[in-house]
């Protein structure tokens, strides 16, 4: 994959952070990158004051720094800004921060050199992955903590992750052969100054949050037919009177999934006249959902191909703004987590419906096995979904409406992104759960539907999930059943949702 700062989309994300692809630097990319060093290399012979060159930084942007201390400054703002806190993030998602700051860099606005960018893919390429404590960023001036741990093994400072374990950088670097950068004007600046600490973690959750859509349609489909509901909602014609894009799409895809089912026909002339809204109006609630997440494609595809450091290097001027601060990306993250949060009440709602003796249109009280009335079946079940819900709920406020000055009043308005999306992570992990109890009921009330069978897409998707399903005539502990039945939900959206989302 070649880096030019123009076309990485989020599938590419996903594809070198977390199934390792190789990346290289585009000669297109070069060209800018040398172009705008260029003019970084004459303001640092100048004696004009220029920010981020020959100043301090933040609220010490009026001191000048005189030509014998410009190295020093570069690598003092890293050690220095390097103060997260709380457990190391994740590999997949550091990854993606190196991915990101490297095509971020390639733009040709930041006034780096070559080998800074290089440097950044070859500790991709040889997976050496910096320690950076998940905490610690406001989003504004750039996530500066977590891309300050990020940069401070590239000049063979701080430590990084072996398997897990935390171990000093220079140790990493000698086993790996590679060497440490010494950085020159600008360069500590740029590497810290930009979103990609968020965005990192935004591409990943925007990738799970539609393949999770995706499936979780697939098994609202099979709930709606065990539950003997009509798929008549789902009609196209319906659809054309209220023509979202989403509602559009999710109602195809129920239609598909639920296209030649017996347990249909069974009951197609009963005398019930509406289905409850859970299996009614998916189509609406699912397909808002699916808008808002294509929404914050564009958003995010907009800003992983974008400068965001500051100063910026403009043809031959190097001009002071403000494209480090995170709103963006903060107002998306918390979108998408009210977004998740919503469907997945509908997620629960349909739970309960399967589970529920006063919904479940005959199916066993709570799909119990065995003598009635000692034996709880999949209660429980309901009340995991109904805390997962909760939890959701409390995540769904926007960090986003806060702001905390910081930098002495110089930076009076931040976005507080990074807050946004290490909850969207939680609520979209929550989601996950829920959608997989969702489909080991379902699984389990379809089998209550023997000898009727569902359609072709319903029969194939509980294929997948029968070799999990125990069958006893009791009460029994499902702990390896549900785990095993989630290993395979969440398997299902780790891959680059080009692969998987049909759209």
């Amino acid at each position: 994959m070649e880096l030019s700062g123009k076309d990485l989309t989020i599938s590419d994300v996903v594809r070198v952070s977390r199934f390792k692809e190789t990346v290289g630097l585009s000669e297109e990319a070069k060209k800018k990158i040398e172009a705008a060093r260029s003019v970084v290399e004459n303001a640092a012979k100048s004696d004009k004051a220029t920010y981020g060159i020959n100043t301090g930084f933040g609220a010490l942007a009026t001191i000048k720094v005189g030509s014998e201390d410009l190295l020093d400054l570069q690598r003092n703002l890293l050690l220095s800004h390097a103060c997260g806190v709380g457990k190391a993030t994740p590999e997949e998602v550091v990854r993606a921060m190196m991915l990101l700051r490297a095509n971020s860099l390639s733009c040709g606005f930041s006034g780096v050199r070559i080998a800074l960018v290089e440097k950044l893919i070859e500790f991709l390429n040889k997976n050496v992955i910096p320690y950076i404590p998940e905490k610690g960023s406001v989003g504004c001036s750039g996530d500066l903590a977590q891309l300050a741990h990020m940069s401070l093994p590239l000049i063979g400072e701080g430590y990084v992750l072996e398997k897990g374990v935390r171990v000093p950088a220079p140790e990493a670097l000698k086993k790996a052969k590679i060497e440490p950068l010494t950085l020159v004007e600008k360069e500590g600046l740029s590497l810290i100054n930009g979103t990609q600490a968020m965005t990192a973690r935004l591409c990943l959750a925007v990738n799970d949050a539609l393949n999770a859509l995706w499936f979780a349609t697939h098994v609202a489909a099979l709930t709606t037919d065990v539950l003997l509901g009509s798929p008549d909602a789902f009609d196209e014609g319906i659809q054309k009177a209220r023509p979202h894009p989403g509602q559009v799409l999710v109602s195809s895809w129920l239609r598909e999934d639920l296209r030649g089912s017996e347990i249909r026909e069974s009951h197609r002339n009963c005398p019930k006249v509406q289905d409850a809204y859970s299996l009614r109006c998916i189509p609406q609630v699912h397909g808002a959902a699916l808008d808002t997440i294509n929404y914050a494609v564009s958003i995010i595809e907009r800003e992983i191909n974008s400068a965001t450091d500051n100063p910026l290097v403009v043809e031959d001027r190097i001009i002071s703004g403000g494209n480090f601060h995170g709103e963006p990306v903060a107002l998306i993250a918390d979108f998408l987590a009210i977004a998740v949060t919503d469907v997945g009440n509908m997620v629960e709602r349909r739970i309960d419906r399967l589970l529920n003796p006063k919904t479940n249109e005959n199916l066993p009280d709570f799909l119990a096995s065995g003598k009635r009335g000692i034996n709880s079946g999949y209660m429980i079940w309901q009340y995991t979904a109904a805390a997962l819900c909760n939890e959701n709920k409390v995540l769904s406020h926007p960090a986003s409406t806060d702001s905390i000055p910081t930098s002495a009043y110089q930076e009076d308005h931040v976005s507080m992104g990074m807050n946004s999306c290490l909850k969207l992570d939680k609520v979209i992990d929550n989601f996950l759960t829920l959608v997989s109890i969702e489909l080991m009921t379902a699984c389990r009330a379809l089998e209550f539907r023997r000898p009727l069978r569902s359609s072709v897409r319903n029969e194939e998707l509980y294929q997948q999930v029968k070799p999990f399903m125990k069958r006893t005539n009791q009460d029994d502990f499902l702990m390896n059943q549900f785990e095993a039945i989630r290993n395979l939900v969440f398997n299902k959206v780790r891959n680059p949702f080009d692969e998987v989302f049909e759209r």
